[in-house]
């Protein structure tokens, strides 16, 4: 394969900025003067919109931008990638950050696209999730043919998340559907989809989900709108963040959210999810597992996923509470006290969801 020596960001048809690679292998990144002028921020705290070269460390991101490594596969999209760039006798540890998202072109998740594209052909024809779901235990299983690795690296190579999943056109929307892993019950798609339904009575904004075929998690892509692709940053690229260790506390992530969107509403919205994480146990509250939307000129919070019961972090939240793993009802008061939250409104927003997740029973 080609291995550019820069790479063009585009967003929406602009040129954003370019990459390139220091000496010491770390990336380099500069907007594009035309950019400054018409366009905004793709990373507010890193990036600023202003001339002149941004440097980027060595950690988190193997020397990577936060916001540029939000395009890339981890988990399950990077074991598909690994395994394919073998599969065509590419040596995967040969590639540096500026391949990785060459190879990442205009597929990736989110609305940034880099040229040059050197994606492989994206086309798998129509799914059978029956047969998807086999073939990715398989995969998981290193059993592997190399047929079923070619449909699902073109399904699924650019996802994000540990667990199997595809990406997929559905009556002309894009939908994410995700299959078991080894470690996960065997209604762990029901039992995702329930608690879906549960975060939505509770008063969390959620993208369309469904159970396809009475077993398979689905949840309609927030990223895209038909043709329409827009721009998002989790947490992690935000912050320079690790999503792989807990780095965070629910403190600094709210006022985070507030600093980047100036908007309180959407703070109670984040503080709402938080409520929600502890109360149904979903541990697994990484910063890759928060997202902020870029829409109308305006940053908010996307809607949430991964929302369902987890171990987390050795059992422990992944995103502290006021510094507690496992959180009490007084670590969340203080997290609120903290932001100078209306005592009132963060207390209904308890009760509500405390009284709904109560209530809840899977079916």
């Amino acid at each position: 394969m080609y291995k550019p020596t820069s790479v063009t960001v585009f967003l929406k048809g602009d040129t954003v900025g370019r990459l390139a690679l220091t000496p010491e292998n770390i990336c380099a990144f500069e907007y594009d003067p035309r950019f400054i002028k018409i366009g905004q921020s793709i990373s507010p705290f890193y990036l600023p919109l202003r001339p002149g070269v941004f440097i980027a460390k060595r950690d988190p991101f193997n020397g990577n931008f936060g916001v540029f490594n939000d395009s890339l596969p981890d988990g399950w999209g990077n074991l598909l990638l690994d395994r394919y760039l073998s599969s065509q006798r590419i040596n995967p540890s040969s590639l540096s950050v500026l391949d990785r998202l060459s190879l990442t072109g205009t597929s990736g998740m989110g609305a940034l696209e880099y040229l040059p594209d050197q994606q492989f052909v994206q086309s798998a024809g129509t799914p059978d999730l029956d047969f998807l779901a086999s073939e990715a235990e398989k995969i998981l299983n290193q059993k592997d043919t190399g047929a079923s690795l070619d449909i699902l690296f073109k399904l699924g190579g650019s996802s994000g998340g540990a667990r199997p999943k595809v990406l997929i056109n559905i009556g002309g929307e894009e939908w994410l559907i995700k299959f078991r892993s080894s470690q996960d019950p065997e209604n762990v798609g029901q039992i995702e989809y329930e608690y879906s339904l549960l975060a939505k009575d509770c008063g969390i904004e959620m993208p369309e989900t469904r159970l396809f075929e009475g077993k398979y998690f689905g949840v309609r892509r927030f990223d895209r709108n038909g043709a329409e692709k827009y721009h998002f940053l989790s947490a992690a690229g935000l912050l320079n963040a690790d999503y792989r260790i807990p780095c965070l506390d629910y403190q600094g992530l709210l006022t985070a959210c507030f600093k980047l969107t100036g908007d309180i509403k959407e703070v109670y919205k984040l503080y709402r999810q938080m409520v929600f994480n502890v109360l149904i146990k979903n541990r697994d509250d990484h910063a890759k597992n928060f997202s902020f939307i870029l829409k109308d000129g305006n940053w908010k919070l996307s809607p949430a996923y991964d929302l369902l019961p987890s171990k987390g972090f050795n059992g422990f939240h992944t995103t502290t509470v006021s510094g507690q793993g496992n959180p009490k009802y007084s670590d969340i008061e203080r997290v609120a006290e903290s932001l100078f939250l209306k005592k009132q409104q963060t207390n209904e927003i308890y009760e509500m969801v405390e009284e709904k997740c109560q209530n809840f029973r899977i079916l």
